[in-house]
């Protein structure tokens, strides 16, 4: 590959507001600026509100990836828990025939590993606890265990306690995800057992430890006074907690930054070891009872952790206006608009809202489980937030995850999954911004953003279904004109503005002849045609600015709100002369016609439209008595 030629590399993660997440971004983010590397971090937060049916929406986003479009990728799949998702994003990696970097893997020669020895260091860790500190009792918050680190760090505590002659007391043992919260959870857990308290918490990760340690101390528990407590991954907050946790010391900026060498090696054609093992130790300090190792990074833990309060202060403050203005938007324009203006405030040189094509469809399809590639084949971008400026895309591909290609350029895109429930309904992209990694409101803005986009959706159809409604009330469905409803909700305006104006009017009242003749001697299906064919007769010689309706059966109504005085002959002879050509078209064995009484006069404010209706209706029956009468009199003087 052309060594000056920009190199796109997929991340794979799960997660990203942790500090060892961040801390391996930093060094994989350092080299991809210094040399040329695009970066495309894709990530999902499974296992953030304990519900699984969220976790499938939450994972949908790792359908997205095309590693076919990537040159080569790394692969954080330890921070994984769920072993089939390991497994299929391998296959995938294999399937597009692409080189790739993977933590913690020692079982797939198709790739590059980097690892340290967790095994041996957890079990030095443990032996500390047993031996230096006579701990005897021990809760144990491990990692998920169909996770390569969890696993590694379970069958150590458990080598440590058996080469003691200690006991794995399985209700001393909670399973947790690496999440912070496992760490309250766990402690919750244990106060439920009724068990006592043991000598030692000893946890597979530090952002565990901190919230045990918490927690422990919120019950009355000195640490390490009454109970100790220990981590693994030495992350600055865990160093810089108060007391400072026990924990191994892992390399994780250099973890990043030689994932992403090597892998950018690889794909220049420069060999490089299948596996790179680097150096981890227990750092044992306060949370155990021995001394705290340095304090020299008390100054800087002061200036980052005011930097951080007040960072999460204004991202606090921008959110809570953001969704303050998603509650108000009404529309998915306004809601576009409302992300445009505040999304400037989180420091991305680009956001990228990408939506399914469908995402506004009514969910009649199958549900996302059971549908293997869970992104519709097009996209649209109707959001791309570029330094200030905007603009959107139509429509694009989805497998092509860029609705505007990648970018020839060293930089870094976080890929992070919109969906509500297990219904994916898109993603967004944010571009050189730190605020998904530093921030623990990145999750939190998600789930605002999913939430909204539903919302506008749901309010899409609730609308869809009140025009509906609103139609069916004023529409007759038979006739597809205005019915009775709807001829007073709009006539009754015109008739006012025609009072107050003393404008001429006219009212016609229709009446079809013979329908019970057409009912008994050819079936209903036949007076509705019949019924059918008058009102569209009507429809047809009804003037743009006329009214006409069905009333009611077999009678109908036209208002006509500037009238002149030949129009009520005007209107019957156009009726008559209609009908009669629908007659000679359809060749019905019965003749469709209608009586027509109208009334002309000036309205008046004193008026109503109801009694002029009443004076059209009475003559429509003096002319159908007429009728009648004609009839009669030529059978007589037929006999």
């Amino acid at each position: 590959m052309d060594k000056h030629k920009t190199k796109k590399i997929v991340v794979v993660v799960s997660g990203l507001d942790e500090e060892y997440q961040h801390n391996v971004f930093k060094g994989i983010n350092t080299y991809a600026y210094a040399n040329n590397l695009n970066i495309s971090y894709v990530a999902g937060f499974g296992g953030m509100v304990g519900s699984a049916t969220f976790d499938i929406g939450e994972s949908s986003i790792y359908n997205l990836i095309d590693y076919t479009k990537f040159d080569g990728a790394i692969l954080m799949t330890n921070t994984f828990g769920d072993t089939n998702m390991r497994n299929s994003i391998f296959r995938k990696v294999v399937a597009a025939n692409i080189p790739a970097v993977v933590f913690e893997n020692h079982e797939n020669s198709d790739f590059y590993d980097i690892s340290i020895d967790n095994f041996g260091v957890m079990k030095k860790l443990v032996n500390h606890i047993i031996r230096d500190h006579g701990a005897k009792v021990i809760n144990y918050v491990s990692g998920p265990l169909g996770n390569p680190d969890g696993k590694s760090r379970y069958d150590a505590f458990v080598s440590a306690m058996e080469e003691n002659g200690l006991t794995v007391d399985p209700k001393r043992v909670f399973y947790g995800d690496f999440k912070s919260y496992d760490g309250k959870m766990a402690v919750d857990a244990f106060v439920e057992s009724g068990l006592s308290l043991p000598d030692a918490f000893i946890c597979a990760n530090d952002s565990m430890a901190l919230t045990v340690a918490s927690s422990l101390e919120k019950l009355g528990h000195k640490v390490p006074d009454d109970i100790m407590v220990t981590g693994f991954d030495n992350t600055f907050s865990a160093r810089n907690s108060s007391p400072a946790i026990t924990s191994v010391k892992c390399p994780l900026y250099e973890v990043g930054r030689t994932a992403a060498e090597i892998i950018s090696n690889v794909i220049d054609g420069i060999p490089q070891p299948k596996s790179t093992i680097l150096d981890a130790e227990p750092v044992l300090t306060e949370s155990c009872g021995c001394k705290s190792s340095s304090t020299d990074e008390l100054v800087e833990y002061k200036k980052l952790t005011y930097r951080k309060t007040e960072d999460t202060n204004n991202n606090i403050h921008m959110i809570n206006r953001l969704t303050a203005g998603l509650a108000e938007a009404m529309t998915s324009d306004e809601y576009f608009n409302v992300i445009a203006s505040l999304i400037g405030e989180l420091d991305c040189e680009k956001f990228t809202l990408c939506l399914s094509e469908d995402w506004q469809d009514d969910y009649a399809s199958v549900s996302a489980p059971e549908d293997p590639d869970y992104y519709s084949e097009y996209m649209i971008a109707p959001l791309i937030w570029d330094k200030g400026e905007r603009r959107k895309i139509g429509y694009f591909q989805s497998d092509e995850m860029f609705p505007e290609g990648f970018e020839e350029r060293g930089c870094v895109n976080y890929f992070l999954p919109l969906h509500y429930s297990d219904r994916c309904l898109g993603y967004y992209i944010f571009t050189n911004s730190e605020f998904p990694t530093y921030s623990l409101l990145c999750h939190t803005l998600t789930m605002i953003l999913s939430n909204s986009l539903e919302n506008i959706r749901k309010l899409f159809h609730l609308n869809k279904a009140n025009d509906e409604l609103n139609r069916l009330y004023v529409i007759d469905p038979l006739c597809n004109i205005y019915n009775r409803n709807g001829f007073y909700n709009l006539a009754d305006d015109v008739f006012r503005e025609c009072a107050a104006e003393g404008r001429q009017i006219m009212i016609s009242f229709i009446d079809m002849d013979g329908l019970k003749f057409i009912n008994d001697n050819y079936g209903h299906n036949e007076g509705d045609f019949a019924i059918q064919r008058l009102a569209n007769t009507i429809s047809s010689c009804c003037d743009p600015n006329c009214i006409c309706a069905r009333f009611g059966g077999d009678e109908f109504v036209y208002f006509n709100p500037n009238a002149s005085r030949g129009d009520a002959v005007a209107f019957t002879k156009r009726i008559t002369k209609s009908l009669e050509s629908l007659n000679k078209l359809v060749q019905k064995p019965y003749v469709i016609s209608a009586s027509i009484g109208s009334v002309i006069t000036v309205a008046k404010k004193d008026d109503t439209i109801f009694s002029i209706i009443k004076m059209a209706d009475d003559k429509m029956y003096e002319i159908k008595k007429e009728k009648k009468a004609a009839r009669k009199s030529e059978k007589l003087s037929e006999k």
